[in-house]
């Protein structure tokens, strides 16, 4: 395995000792002095949406600033434990180069190389399994080693994903949208309950239920159908925006979209999804 060059190392350097002196209470930055792990947690899931943004607009330039900027993210995070004597950056890069060598024996040791990408994937939950196992972990459930702090959406297709491989799964997509249509007329029956009764808690409970119910049968259906169901997501607001965006630049000149009745804004948005759509033509 190559290692780093020194140009590499000496910048890794300088990051590690940019971060140090931010957090140096003798003239460090107050804002990142107050950070804590919970603090900065939700900064580590934005970089990586930025990251994954960049990638999708195919943007490299973009790609190499937000990569170093989930980066900083690690390091932030390291240069907190090395405080509290826990661990610090050489120990989380150390922790990541035996993991992977670990867990690709048929790469770096001498093990035959598996069929196909289907197989080493059965093969690497084996050895997280095994992993899990050393570590005392007794959960033998199939649905073990799911993070709990995953977006809830990327949860649901884990969790489906894992059943699945034991056979607990619809044999194909007709039967999830059959079950999505059902859980759709439940919703509509919860929406009428808290609409004659706005302060029943228990009615709102209900209907958060059943909502929630779509949403993971929906994940079902992108699993199903080899979507990514956060690219489609973001796919999807991507659409809107850029057609609201469009909406709003042909109300301007009727004074803008606010004040207008529902009606008269569908019809913006018509105009704006039709040149959407003679454009791409």
């Amino acid at each position: 395995m190559s290692e780093p060059g020194p140009v590499e190392s000496r910048q890794v350097e300088s990051l590690l000792a940019i971060m140090a002196k931010l957090r140096d209470p003798d003239g460090g930055c107050p804002w990142d002095l107050a950070q804590d792990f919970s603090t900065i947690a939700p900064y580590t899931i934005e970089e990586a949406y930025e990251v994954a943004d960049a990638i999708d607009r195919n943007d490299l330039v973009d790609l190499k600033d937000e990569l170093g900027d989930l980066l900083l993210q690690v390091v932030f995070h390291a240069q907190m434990a090395k405080e509290q004597g826990a661990f610090e950056f050489a120990d989380v890069v150390a922790a990541i180069c035996d993991k992977m060598t670990r867990r690709h024996p048929h790469v770096f040791a001498e093990e035959a190389r598996k069929d196909d990408a289907d197989a080493q994937l059965r093969h690497w939950e084996d050895l997280k399994r095994a992993e899990r196992a050393a570590k005392g972990d007794a959960d033998a459930s199939a649905l073990a080693g799911i993070s709990r702090g995953l977006p809830e959406w990327q949860r649901a297709v884990k969790l489906q994903h894992k059943a699945a491989k034991v056979g607990f799964d619809w044999p194909g997509p007709e039967p999830v949208l059959e079950k999505l249509h059902e859980e759709i007329e439940e919703v509509r029956v919860e929406f009428a309950a808290v609409a004659a009764s706005p302060d029943d808690a228990a009615a709102r409970d209900r209907l958060e239920d059943e909502l929630g119910d779509i949403l993971f049968v929906c994940a079902n259906l992108a699993r199903h159908a080899k979507v990514d169901m956060g690219s489609a997501l973001r796919r999807a607001n991507l659409k809107f925006e850029r057609r609201f965006r469009a909406m709003e630049a042909l109300a301007a000149a009727d004074g803008g979209l606010a004040g207008q009745s529902l009606e008269a804004q569908d019809r913006y948005w018509d105009r704006a999804k039709a040149a959407e759509k003679g454009a791409a033509a």
